[in-house]
């Protein structure tokens, strides 16, 4: 029998006999309908997260069809398989705690199954992170497609975007200057297209960071969901795979140290999403490539806030795709960018910039001498309060606010802020500085989307919109305010955010990049050894709960698990 290395004789099943594997595994696949010479041919595997539960995926049945036809005009065989989908709001406690069982969902059946490469078909904020942690460690020939943002929606003259709109008008409802009704009819506005958020939330910019990295197609990051173009990218990406038979590149040829350190300059002048250094740091950290938050600051100092689009700026992104997207961008970062990284085409971005030219609209994407920001919308701080940093995205929180010293009003859990955070005779005034403990990765929250603390009732009514809030949380990327995020090590292994108490001082301090306790040691170890964890201990958990308890890394880290880094990392 003819012995192959490609196609259906990849990765054969073992039963002792090679030449019967091949022909019991011919024998199954000719059951679908395959004829003798398409059972000859590559494959290429179609990893699809559609979903029921994911609404950002619902046009994926069209875009797949798009995908195999591309397979087809570049000589393979398409197969599409299913991998568990992370819909954002349908998940219970957070997507995050469910994003690394994606990976290895999405790894292994890469591994396991016959195929020469790979398309990944993700959008949704954590598929696209989990599809490509799962791509580099499977380090497979494969290519990134992701969903598109949604259109945007009218209400009263005005557009609406998911999310950051969302959450602009809630903080009205809140504050009591609009309706139950009015919050009720926007309700169905603000979400009215297939595609993943219409901002600048985490969703398109993690699409924005596997254009740059290289893992996607040139120019394909921020093609509306339902526009035609989204349909001739993931053609375009199926072709794409499809030539990789005769010239196999591997993740761990583009992702490098140096693509790395280009994906966190776009995503500082992007004003990106908080989420997006976790989820660079877990695809880094899977070819066992650090991501310094202490370097993060030196690429911030002289990278540029360039993109005007909420929720840093005004516009939307069909905006940005119209503006002339990640391209325009990069055209603008070229002197600071490593140029000679390899992508997914085989060509450099060097090569792609050449004959990269493009429309650019000043409107929405600003050139580097005139720059939204003169520094990067991400800063990381340390100090007594974050040993191993936190996470501040400056380009959307109120500056007036960087350099502060305040008193502290605690919330020890989210239970804690949800029972108290309206109530009328709640301690706080508007120069307090709030803080939530118990919402990191080992919590038994799992680091939700809580870090955006809301405005307590009684002072939204009286008109105040942002106050600091420090957490060990997250925040989505379509938040803003002045927020201080991923604290690290969290409050829940016994961090120093779990020392404070109402009432304590603390100092931020942008222009410094610290945050600080101002906490005598002597009280601060009294404190420390009345500590005990909330945490359930990982012995009295089953299954992947008991899993994630064990092997969740810090925020710093990834928020990997430890059993995924490289052998010896």
């Amino acid at each position: 029998m003819e012995e192959r290395s490609q196609g259906l004789a990849r990765g054969l099943t073992n039963y002792g006999d090679r030449d019967f594997s091949v022909y019991l595994r011919n024998s199954f696949a000719s059951s679908m309908g395959y004829s003798r010479e398409v059972l000859k041919k590559p494959i290429v595997g179609i990893a699809n997260s559609f979903s029921g539960f994911n609404n950002c995926h619902r046009h994926f049945p069209e875009m797949l069809e798009a995908v195999k036809r591309g397979v087809l005009l570049g000589g393979g065989l398409p197969v599409e398989f299913p991998t568990i989908s992370l819909g954002e709001v349908f998940l219970n406690p957070t997507s995050l705690k469910f994003r690394n069982l994606m990976s290895m969902d999405t790894e292994e059946m890469i591994r396991a199954q016959p195929m020469d490469a790979v398309v990944l078909m993700g959008g949704c904020d954590k598929t696209v992170p989990a599809q490509l942690m799962g791509a580099v460690s499977a380090d497979l020939p494969a290519v990134q497609i992701v969903a598109g943002p949604m259109m945007t929606s009218r209400y009263g003259g005005e557009r609406l975007g998911a999310c950051t709109d969302c959450r602009r008008f809630w903080g009205k409802y809140r504050a009591g200057e609009i309706s139950t009704e009015e919050i009720n009819t926007v309700e169905s506005r603000l979400a009215t297209t297939a595609g993943t958020c219409a901002v600048m939330g985490t969703a398109s910019t993690m699409a924005c960071v596997a254009e740059t990295l290289g893992m996607s197609l040139p120019g394909t990051a921020a093609i509306p969901a339902v526009h035609a173009d989204r349909l001739r990218a993931a053609e375009a990406t199926g072709l794409a795979a499809a030539r990789m038979f005769e010239r196999p590149i591997r993740p761990s040829q583009i992702v490098t140290e140096r693509s790395v350190e280009n994906a966190i300059r776009v995503l500082l002048a992007l004003g990106g999403s908080t989420n997006a250094i976790i989820h660079l740091t877990a695809i880094a950290g899977r070819l066992g490539i650090p991501v310094s938050l202490k370097r993060l600051n030196e690429i911030s100092e002289e990278t540029p806030v360039l993109v005007n689009l909420k929720p840093v700026g005004a516009n939307y992104m069909e905006d940005f795709f119209h503006a002339g997207g990640v391209g325009a961008v990069l055209r603008e970062l070229r002197p600071l960018l490593h140029l000679d990284c390899m992508t997914v085409t085989g060509e450099t971005l060097g090569d792609r910039l050449e004959t990269d030219p493009g429309p650019v609209d000043r409107n929405v994407i600003a050139s580097a001498e005139e720059p939204l920001e003169p520094k990067g919308g991400l800063v990381a701080l340390f100090g007594n309060l974050a040993p191993r940093g936190a996470i501040l995205k400056r380009s959307a929180a109120d500056k007036r606010l960087f350099e502060k010293e305040a008193r502290a009003v605690v919330f020890t859990s989210l239970e804690d802020l949800a029972a108290r955070i309206d109530d009328p005779d709640l301690d706080v005034t508007e120069d307090d500085v709030m803080v939530l403990q118990n919402a990191g990765p080992k919590s038994s929250a799992g680091m939700p989307e809580a870090g955006y603390l809301p405005i307590p009732k009684k002072l939204s009514a009286k008109g105040v919109k942002d106050m600091v809030r420090i957490s060990d949380a997250r925040m989505s990327g379509t938040a803003f305010g002045t927020i201080v995020l991923h604290v690290a090590p969290e409050a829940a292994v016994g961090g120093p955010l779990a020392l404070v108490r109402t009432g304590d001082r603390i100092r931020l301090s942008v222009e410094e990049g610290t945050l600080d306790l101002l906490v005598e040691e002597e009280e601060l170890e009294r404190r420390r050894a009345a500590f005990t964890s909330p945490v359930v201990p990982a012995a009295e958990r089953r299954g992947y709960d008991r899993l994630y308890a064990e092997q969740v890394l810090q925020a710093d880290e990834g928020c990997d698990f430890a059993i995924m880094k490289p052998v010896g990392a």
